[in-house]
């Protein structure tokens, strides 16, 4: 099979006409598969349309050419389906689950999540993998029936799994969980719809999340020799891509530094998409799963770096970490961001008659206040949290 063909349909692929359904049942469509409708169900969302102003790392006022979360999850969503493709699984999950992996992510990216967490801990916190589980199951009222987007139960399990499971058997909070347990909007959303926590997702997810580092790792690097945060030669501290810097000199000497970067950053992401699809591979070969349950019960997943590329990428991701997330100019900007989150937040805990109309139920308890509160905060978009902030404070941080 040539490479980047369409692989026929895997027996350990999610398969639409064996899905285990929708929480509320609905007739099947002349024209699409239940995955398909997944998938145009997110884009047609409104907290997908809000993503095109919400920061990947630059604030949208900070250039046009900039990821935002909306680019950030097209990029990942092509990635995805170009492994999915390779390893013969569904492209329409793959496509919903990585089009839907930050639905729930607040404004100004990871400095706004960490600063809405740390106001809302007295009350579960704050993640934005949960809420956008939350999204898709209560936020979203577009349809007469029901609230949310009644997606199929593996559209939402993959939401929920996608980076792994999150308890054990026997139901005890695993890795990043096991000091502050499961997130509250999906351990209270799996008492009624069991999403099987403590399995692996099925193997669209697990490509989907690895598509999510392959876009950070390459576009990062993009956006931050755009912002002049590193120059193209800095990044030859990495070893794997010095390697590719040293081919892509050798076979077009003089290239200009713009189309440099363009060829680094795409032969880095090929390098990347290969060597899953070559780890998967080898992965699936060695336990022959005959469904996709098997995929999920097997003791890893199936979809993975190689030990090798785990290395080089944790080597990409220190050096972004470093040259661009620590960046005192990017730091400046993210704390006053967080401010503005932070902020907001305590002026709704202390006034939550303020909120608009509909976002409280009557008598609500302080449990569901601060839901409400996380909720309305995470749902802005970075332009309307600053234009927020500004009707209520007399002074707001100009993000600059």
């Amino acid at each position: 099979m040539a490479v980047g063909m369409a692989a026929p349909r895997a027996p350990y692929a999610c398969d639409p006409e064996r899905s285990r359904g929708r929480l509320y049942p609905e007739p099947p469509s002349r024209t699409r598969s239940d995955f398909r409708r997944d998938c145009d169900r997110v884009i047609h969302s409104t907290a997908f349309r809000r993503l095109k102003h919400k920061t990947q790392v630059f604030v949208f006022h900070e250039g046009d050419h900039y990821r935002t979360r909306l680019t950030h999850s097209l990029e990942v969503a092509q990635i995805a389906r170009a492994i999915a493709r390779q390893l013969g699984l569904d492209e329409d999950l793959t496509e919903t689950l990585a089009l839907a992996h930050d639905l729930g992510h607040p404004p100004f990216g990871h400095a706004g999540e960490r600063a809405l967490d740390a106001c809302l801990r007295d009350w579960g916190g704050f993640d934005h993998n949960a809420q956008t589980l939350r999204v898709v199951t209560t936020l979203e009222r577009r349809y007469p029936a029901f609230d949310g987007l009644n997606l199929t139960w593996e559209s939402l399990e993959g939401i929920a799994k996608h980076n792994g499971p999150l308890i054990d058997r026997a139901g005890q909070p695993l890795e990043r969980f096991g000091e502050t347990g499961v997130p509250p909007a999906i351990a209270g959303y799996v008492h009624g719809h069991d999403l099987e926590l403590w399995t692996n997702a099925g193997l669209e997810a697990q490509v989907a999340g690895l598509a999510d580092d392959i876009a950070y790792d390459a576009h990062d690097i993009d956006d931050g020799l755009r912002a002049g945060l590193f120059v193209i030669d800095d990044l030859n501290e990495v070893p794997m891509i010095s390697r590719i810097i040293g081919e892509i000199d050798a076979a077009y000497p003089g290239l200009d530094e713009g189309r440099r970067g363009a060829e680094l950053v795409r032969e880095l992401i090929s390098r990347l998409i290969g060597d899953v699809v070559a780890e998967a591979t080898r992965r699936l070969t060695e336990a022959a799963p005959g469904s996709a349950d098997a995929v999920r019960g097997h003791s890893r997943p199936m979809a993975a770096f190689s030990q090798a590329m785990v290395e080089a990428e944790a080597q990409i991701k220190a050096f972004l970490y470093s040259r661009m997330y620590r960046h005192l100019r990017v730091m400046r900007i993210m704390g006053d961001a967080a401010t503005i989150v932070t902020n907001l937040a305590g002026h709704y805990l202390a006034n939550p008659d303020e909120l608009p109309p509909g976002w409280l139920a009557e008598g609500a308890a302080a449990d569901e206040i601060a839901r409400g509160i996380g909720d309305f905060i995470a749902g802005m978009t970075d332009r309307f949290a600053i234009v927020e902030h500004r009707r209520i404070f007399d002074s707001t941080p100009d993000l600059r």
